[in-house]
C-alpha cells in the first residue's frame, strides 16, 4: 500500500536504491536509463502529447502515468484509467470534469501548503480515487503532519531533496521515518510482526521488527530484524545464510509487514531448511532441485540429459503440450499440465530463469496496455481452427456432428432473453489504441508509411500506392461468364439505386413570403473500402461504386488489399471500371483508411469512407471520423456478419440450412440465429441433420465448424413472438420461411435487409438482386440504413424571404432573439424592418 511517494531526479543513487525497496517512485519524462519498480512517470510539459508514446512507456513498465489535466483529457477512453494520475494546482480542482474524475485513479496535487481540512474536502470530490499531495513548503513536513494527512485519505509527495538515509533534520526527513509513519504497535515492546517470504510469495518464517531494524534494511538492502531477546539481528551474520531485500511492505491495517526477500545459504530456518514451516512444497521445490541438478547432477541422471541435449528437451515440451491439449478430465489435465510445467522449468532453469522471474513477466504482460491479438503462428493455425470449443480431440472433431444451441423463449428468464440478443462484446477502446499508431504514421510520413506498412501487413513489396486511369486490359483479364455475371449485377445493382437517387427540389411556403428548400448534391469525394483477405469481393466493389457513381460524387476512390505480388484482383479492377473508379489504393487494413482519410502524396483525401472490414479497418473508421483534422465521415460501425432465420412449419430444412451457412462460412465470429416457430422436434432435427451434412460438404467447414457451435436456436411460440425477438435483436439480413411470408414484413421495424419466403436466398442481395450488401450489424439496424443512394448524397437547405414576408415574420424572430439575449441577432432582423 502506497504511503508517500518520493520523486526522484536522481535514479544511480543509494538513496534511490532504498526507495525502490519500499514502493513506487515518481520519475520525469523522458525515462531514466535504469528503470524503477514500477514507476510513476511524470510529465511536465502542457502539450503537445504523444499517446502513442505514452502506451509505450507503459508497456516499457511504468504502473502510472501523471498528466496535466489537459493532456489528461486526450487519453481518457484510450488509457485505462487504472494506469492514469492528473496533475492539478490546487486552484484548478473546480476545472474538473465528472468525465476526468471518472477516467482516472487519482490526483497529484500541487499546494503551497498542506491545509488539512482542504485537502479532505478534494479527497471526497475525488470519490475513490488516490490523492496524493506535493507541496511546495519548505522545511519539509513532519511525520505528525504526514500522519494526519493520511487520516484524510491522502498521501505525500516528496521530492528526493528533502529526503535522507540519514537522521532525520530540519531539512530532510528519514525515508523509513516517512515509510513507518503510520505503523503501529500493539504489544508492550512496541515491535512488529513480520512475515518474510521468497520473491515468489511462499512463506520462510515470522519474525519481528523495529524501527531501527527497518531502517537499516532499507538502507543496506538486507534482512536485518530485531530479536526479543538479543536486540538487533542481521540476518546471516554468523550463519553465512544472507538475505538480500526485495521489497518492504505494510500491510493494510498498518501493524505488520512483508519482507520479500531472495535467501542465500541454507536457508531462512536455523534447522538448515528453506522455511520454518519446513521444506516448501510444489514448483519452488521443483526449482531448487532442478537449479542444483543443473550444477551437480551425475552424467546418467535424467535431467543432466535433458540439460546436455536441447532437442530432446525441445520435443518433449511440444510433446507433453500436445498431451495436455489432448487431455479431457480434471485429473488428465492436471497430470499433462505437471509434466509440461517440469520441462519447461527444466527449459528456464538451463537458462538462469526462475519462478521469479517467470512471474514477473507475467505481470509486466498483465500492465501491457496495448495487446496483440493473440492468434496462432501459421504452424498452429491448421489445428487450432478445426478445434471446436467442447473438444480438444482433432479426430473427434472431424466426426463431431455440427450443431448450434438452442433455448426456448416460453421458458427462458428476461435476463437469459437479453443474453442471448447480446453480441460479443467489440472492444472499441483497445482496438482503436492498437491501430491509432498506424494512422499516425500515415498521416505523419504518407507514402513511404503506406508502402512499409503495405509490405508488413500485406506482405507485398511494391513502388507505387496506387493505380489511377485509364487502367489496363491486362489488369481487368477475366472469364467470359464472371464478366457477363458482373455486367449483370452491375445492371441490376444500378438500376435499383438510380431509383433512389433524389434529384429534385423541396420547396415549401412556410407564411406568405417565406419559401424554404431544400436539395441534394454529391459528396464530392469518397473512399471505398474493399475487403480482402479470405475472399475476393468484387460484390462489395459493386455495392459501394455503384451508388455513388449514381449519386454523381466527382472522385470515388477505391482501397483494396493487393495481392502477393502487387496486383489487384481483375474482378476489383473490372468493376473500378465499371463505376468510373478515379484511383485504386493497393492497401488494406487500417493504413488504407488513414491515407484515404488524410490523403497522402499520391492516395487523394476523401470526405467520406464507406465499406465493411475487421476489428482494425472498423476501428481505424472510427477513429478517423472523430478526428477535426481529417473531416471524414463514416457510413456505419461495422461487425461480424450476421443473419437472422425466421422458420414455421412451412420451411424447407435443406433451405433453412443452406441460408444459415451462407453467413456462417463468412468468419468464426459470424452470428447466426434460427428462430423456429412452433416446429416439432423431428422438423428442427432435419434442418440440423441438413446444417452438419451440407457444412461437411462445404470448402469453409473449418470456419463453419466454430461459427455454428457459437450459433443458436430460438424456440417461439408464434410468428408474432418471434418477429419480436428479431425486432430486438435487429439482424443484419433477416430471412423469412413463413407462410404468407410477405405479409410479415409490414411487422419488421428493425433489419438490414429482409429476404422474403423460400426463394429468396440472402445470397442474391448479397450479390445481384440489386439492393445493397452494406448493412449495419451488432444491432445498430435499430438506428443505421444500409449503404444508399442516398449515403453519398447530404441534402442543403435553402431561404428566401420577401419583404412583405419579413414584416410578418421579423417580429416573431426579433421576439425570440431578445429572450435568448442575442442582440445582433434582433438587430439584423429590425434594422431592415425600419429600412422599409
Amino acid at each position: 500500500m502506497t504511503r508517500f511517494l518520493p520523486l526522484v531526479d536522481e535514479v544511480e543513487s543509494e538513496l534511490f536504491a532504498a526507495l525502490n525497496r519500499i514502493g513506487p517512485v515518481i520519475v520525469s519524462s523522458p525515462l531514466p536509463n535504469v528503470l524503477p519498480n514500477h514507476p510513476y512517470l511524470l510529465f511536465h510539459q502542457t502539450s503537445p502529447l504523444d499517446v502513442d508514446q505514452v502506451i509505450a512507456y507503459l508497456d516499457a513498465g511504468v504502473e502510472k502515468v501523471i498528466l496535466p489535466l489537459n493532456l489528461a483529457k486526450e487519453v481518457i477512453g484510450i488509457i485505462p484509467e487504472d494506469r492514469i494520475l492528473v496533475l492539478l494546482d490546487v486552484a484548478n480542482v473546480s476545472a474538473v470534469s465528472d468525465k476526468v474524475r471518472n477516467g482516472v485513479s487519482g490526483v497529484l496535487l500541487k499546494t503551497p501548503e498542506i491545509d488539512l481540512d482542504m485537502i479532505s474536502s478534494i479527497s471526497k470530490f475525488f470519490t475513490n480515487s488516490a490523492i496524493h499531495v506535493l507541496s511546495d513548503s519548505s522545511p519539509p513536513p513532519s511525520t505528525f503532519t504526514v500522519r494526519a494527512l493520511l487520516g484524510t485519505g491522502a498521501n505525500l509527495v516528496l521530492p528526493s531533496s528533502q529526503l535522507t538515509l540519514s537522521a532525520t533534520s530540519s531539512t530532510q526527513l528519514n525515508i523509513a521515518d516517512l515509510f513507518l509513519a503510520p505503523i503501529t504497535s500493539d504489544r508492550p515492546d512496541g515491535l512488529f510482526p513480520t512475515v518474510v517470504c521468497t520473491e515468489s510469495g511462499h512463506s520462510l518464517g515470522l519474525v519481528y521488527s523495529s524501527i531501527e531494524s527497518v531502517r537499516e534494511s532499507i538502507a543496506t538492502g538486507k534482512g536485518v530484524y530485531q530479536s526479543r531477546k538479543h536486540g538487533l539481528w542481521r540476518k546471516g551474520e554468523t550463519s553465512g545464510s544472507t538475505q538480500d531485500v526485495v521489497s518492504i511492505r505494510l500491510d493494510c491495517d498498518a501493524d505488520s509487514l512483508e519482507f520479500k526477500v531472495v535467501q542465500h545459504g541454507s536457508g531462512f530456518c536455523h534447522l538448515a531448511q528453506q522455511s520454518c514451516f519446513g521444506d516448501v512444497p510444489g514448483l519452488p521445490a521443483l526449482e531448487n532441485v532442478l537449479r542444483s541438478r543443473f550444477e551437480t547432477a551425475s552424467a546418467g541422471s535424467y535431467t543432466k540429459r535433458l540439460f546436455d541435449d536441447p532437442e530432446l528437451l525441445r520435443s518433449k515440451i511440444m510433446e507433453e503440450a500436445d498431451e495436455l491439449c489432448r487431455a479431457q478430465t480434471k485429473e488428465e489435465a492436471a497430470f499433462e499440465a505437471a509434466d509440461l510445467i517440469y520441462f519447461a522449468l527444466t527449459k528456464c532453469v538451463s537458462l538462469g530463469v526462475g519462478i521469479a522471474d517467470i512471474e514477473k513477466s507475467l505481470d509486466k504482460k498483465a500492465r501491457r496496455v496495448t495487446r496483440r491479438p493473440g492468434n496462432a503462428k501459421p504452424q498452429w493455425s491448421t489445428s487450432s481452427q478445426k478445434a471446436p470449443a467442447s473438444s480438444s480431440s482433432a479426430p473427434a472433431d472431424a466426426d463431431a456432428p455440427i450443431r448450434m444451441r438452442s433455448s426456448d423463449l416460453s421458458t427462458i428468464s428476461r435476463e437469459e432473453r437479453a443474453a442471448l440478443l447480446r453480441r460479443p462484446v467489440l472492444k472499441s477502446d483497445e482496438m482503436i489504441a492498437k491501430v491509432k499508431p498506424i494512422v499516425s504514421e500515415v498521416r505523419q510520413r504518407g507514402d513511404t508509411a503506406l508502402l512499409e506498412l503495405t509490405a508488413k501487413f500485406d506482405k507485398a513489396q511494391m513502388s507505387s500506392t496506387c493505380i489511377f486511369p485509364p487502367y489496363s486490359k491486362s489488369s481487368m483479364e477475366l472469364s467470359a461468364d464472371i464478366k457477363d455475371a458482373i455486367d449483370k449485377a452491375y445492371a441490376n445493382i444500378k438500376k435499383f439505386h438510380a431509383a433512389q437517387s433524389d434529384g429534385s427540389t423541396l420547396k415549401v411556403e412556410t407564411m406568405p413570403g417565406v419559401v424554404c428548400s431544400r436539395f441534394a448534391r454529391p459528396i464530392a469525394r469518397v473512399g471505398l473500402y474493399i475487403p480482402g483477405g479470405t475472399a475476393i469481393l468484387p460484390s462489395t466493389a459493386l455495392m459501394l461504386g455503384i451508388p455513388a457513381q449514381v449519386a454523381g460524387c466527382k472522385e470515388i476512390v477505391f482501397a483494396t488489399p493487393p495481392r502477393p505480388d502487387g496486383s489487384i484482383t481483375p474482378e476489383v479492377m473490372y468493376v473500378a471500371q465499371l463505376v468510373g473508379a478515379s484511383a485504386v489504393l493497393k492497401a488494406g487494413g487500417a493504413q488504407a483508411v488513414a491515407a484515404m482519410a488524410y490523403g497522402t502524396e499520391t492516395v487523394p483525401k476523401v470526405d467520406k469512407v464507406f465499406g465493411p472490414g475487421n476489428q482494425w479497418v472498423t476501428a481505424a473508421k472510427m477513429l478517423v471520423q472523430n478526428d477535426t483534422d481529417a473531416l471524414v465521415s463514416i457510413d456505419m460501425p461495422a461487425g461480424p456478419s450476421e443473419v437472422l432465420v425466421i422458420a414455421d412449419h412451412t420451411a424447407n430444412p435443406a433451405f433453412v440450412a443452406a441460408d444459415l451457412l451462407s453467413q456462417a462460412e463468412h468468419g468464426v465470429d459470424s452470428q447466426v440465429v434460427l428462430v423456429a416457430v412452433n416446429l416439432p422436434e423431428d422438423h428442427l432435427n432435419a434442418i440440423e441433420n441438413e446444417v452438419d451434412k451440407q457444412a461437411r460438404a462445404l470448402p469453409r467447414v473449418d470456419i463453419m465448424r466454430q461459427s455454428v457451435a457459437k450459433s443458436i436456436i430460438v424456440r417461439a411460440s408464434s410468428v408474432e413472438e418471434a418477429i419480436a425477438f428479431s425486432n430486438d435483436y435487429a439482424p443484419e439480413h433477416l430471412i423469412m420461411h413463413l407462410e404468407d411470408a410477405g405479409q410479415q414484413v409490414k411487422l419488421i421495424d428493425n433489419a438490414g435487409s429482409v429476404f422474403v419466403g423460400p426463394y429468396t436466398p440472402e445470397s442474391c442481395g448479397d450479390y445481384a438482386s440489386g439492393t445493397n450488401h452494406t448493412l449495419p450489424t451488432n444491432g445498430y439496424a435499430r438506428q443505421f440504413s444500409g449503404v444508399n443512394t442516398l449515403s453519398f448524397q447530404k441534402h442543403i437547405t435553402s431561404q428566401e424571404i420577401t419583404s412583405d414576408g419579413l414584416k410578418v415574420l421579423g417580429p416573431v424572430v426579433a421576439t425570440l432573439a431578445d429572450c435568448e439575449g442575442l442582440g445582433a441577432h434582433a438587430n439584423a432582423v429590425r434594422i431592415r424592418l425600419r429600412a422599409m
